[in-house]
């Protein structure tokens, strides 16, 4: 059955890797906030460390990742094995989230895939690292990348984003700050 991990070892960073999608969940400190879950796709994944991970955070319709670990940092990710032998991964962790004028975000950037519609790094110091069998979980055949968010991202253009983003992207769901104006 399940069990805690010291940190990211080679099998475990072999297993995430392999996923081709990965959940995010959040949530304000306020007790009728309302939770986040996030599914997150393509390559935005990179490990930093048995104890750190950071993902690209692209241009959405919402901001409560941003706007929740702006407030209180708490983070986890989920990731589930649909193909081959059952097993889900969870890292809780403190998040913090880079955006595109600081200088960290500027360092890791690089180590990502360039996509359109890059809003911020969320870079996540990881506090707990656990698995569960997934025996529950269904098998799915991966069939490949959905490539409408990029190209809606490109449609739009800088210019473009950068307004969708002050008129959509500055609040959460919550009324918390999310992406300055």
């Amino acid at each position: 059955m399940g069990k805690v991990y010291d940190g990211l070892d080679d099998r475990l960073t072999a297993f995430l890797r392999r996923q081709h999608l990965f959940f995010v969940a959040t949530a304000p400190l306020e007790k009728d906030g309302l939770v986040n879950v996030s599914p997150k796709g393509l390559d935005t994944l990179q490990i930093l460390g048995n104890r750190r991970v950071a993902y690209l955070d692209l241009t959405g319709s919402g901001v409560e990742t941003i706007a929740h670990l702006r407030q209180n940092g708490r983070i986890v990710l989920m990731f589930c094995a649909f193909e081959g032998r059952p097993r889900i991964v969870r890292l809780h962790g403190k998040g913090r989230v880079w955006l595109l004028d600081d200088p960290e975000f500027e360092r890791l950037a690089p180590t990502f895939p360039a996509y359109p519609g890059v809003r911020a790094v969320i870079d996540v110091e990881i506090g707990r690292v656990s698995d569960s069998c997934g025996f529950s979980v269904p098998l799915f055949e991966y069939v490949g990348e959905r490539d409408q968010l990029l190209k809606w991202s490109e449609g739009k253009g800088d210019q473009g984003l950068a307004e969708y983003r002050r008129n959509k992207n500055s609040l959460s769901i919550d009324g918390l700050p999310g992406l300055p104006k």
